[in-house]
């Protein structure tokens, strides 16, 4: 069995997409991502087209501030999972396991996908033993420990911070820096959402990222479907037992679970952004039966369906009438 509940049904063999995915990564050794220092800059600013081979569950030791410029997806960091979709500013912590994977047609590529500033932290409290305002950063990067999406008028004005920083060099590149920075770490409660759980602790070895790499690739493609462990266990060929291990030491959570999280993800975008039956809904994302998905939904959330989507559109209707 693969931990869902009883009449959610199995994928049926044969994800090529996945299989292609797992010819190129395993035997490779993909460990942390090694990010090179930048000799004239104090950060690294970059951007990325999707698909690319720098797109992918990995971990580094430099901090990561993230902004999606293009497309839909979803996106894990650490033991959290969710969607995104254009706009999303997101600041990961050092050594936390991350990727953002898009919703692409067939042989689509989003050019510039995605900008993003890497730096290493002990370089900010360095500086900050010359700089004292920079210590307003701190409490920022202890936080980030568990990774954090900023929202509303905060993403907005960090986006814009992160373009001007590609945009310029020199002295006007460390302005923006600093811009950037002080959005993040002034950003109200009410406009960041922490990701993982505290206690995500992943085991992480030389294998880990590309295993974990093709396993997302085929819950991603599949997740509307049915999904089984059995499955995912072959593409990275292990037996299903010793899979189950490895998936939970490296990742810090169940296959079962994962699965799970991501329907329920998708689930919330639904019910945020579409008028569809809570019904519909529930067999859209993978559920086969209705009172499971209202538990499960109930358990992840704190408030049934109906609940959430009244409590996510009550703050629009206040707007309207105002």
């Amino acid at each position: 069995m693969n931990g869902l509940d009883a009449g959610e049904s199995a994928v049926e063999p044969g994800n090529d997409a996945a299989a292609r995915l797992a010819e190129r990564f395993l035997g490779m050794r993909a460990n942390r991502e090694v990010i090179p220092a930048d000799p004239n800059h104090s950060v690294r600013w970059n951007e990325h087209d999707y698909p690319s081979p720098l797109a992918r569950w990995n971990y580094h030791p430099e901090f990561e501030i993230h902004l999606i410029r293009k497309g839909t997806g979803k996106f894990i960091v650490g033991d959290h999972i969710g969607t995104f979709e254009a706009g999303q500013v997101s600041l990961v912590g050092s050594g936390l396991p991350h990727d953002w994977v898009s919703d692409l047609e067939p042989g689509e590529v989003l050019r510039n996908r995605d900008a993003v500033i890497q730096f290493d932290g002990k370089w900010v409290r360095q500086a900050a033993a010359m700089i004292p305002e920079l210590a307003e950063v701190d409490p920022l990067l202890e936080q980030s420990a568990r990774g954090i999406e900023f929202l509303g008028r905060t993403a907005e004005t960090a986006a814009a911070s992160i373009e001007a920083m590609g945009a310029s060099t020199g002295l006007e590149r460390l302005h923006h820096l600093f811009e950037l920075f002080a959005i993040l770490a002034r950003a109200p409660q009410e406009e960041r959402r922490y990701l993982a759980d505290e206690w995500f602790r992943p085991q992480l070895d030389g294998q880990a990222a590309a295993v974990v790499d093709i396993v997302l690739e085929y819950v991603f493609s599949n997740h509307a479907g049915s999904i089984k462990m059995s499955e995912a266990a072959a593409l990275v060929g292990m037996a299903e037992p010793t899979f189950s291990k490895y998936f939970k030491r490296s990742t810090g959570q169940n296959f079962s679970d994962l699965v799970r999280k991501l329907r329920l993800a998708h689930a919330r975008r639904l019910l945020e952004r579409s008028d569809k039956p809570i019904s519909d809904i529930c067999y859209e994302v993978g559920f086969s039966n209705l009172s499971n998905f209202n538990r499960h939904f109930l358990n992840d959330t704190g408030v049934t369906p109906r609940a959430y989507r009244n409590a996510q559109r009550e703050p629009a209707r206040e707007a309207a009438l105002n």
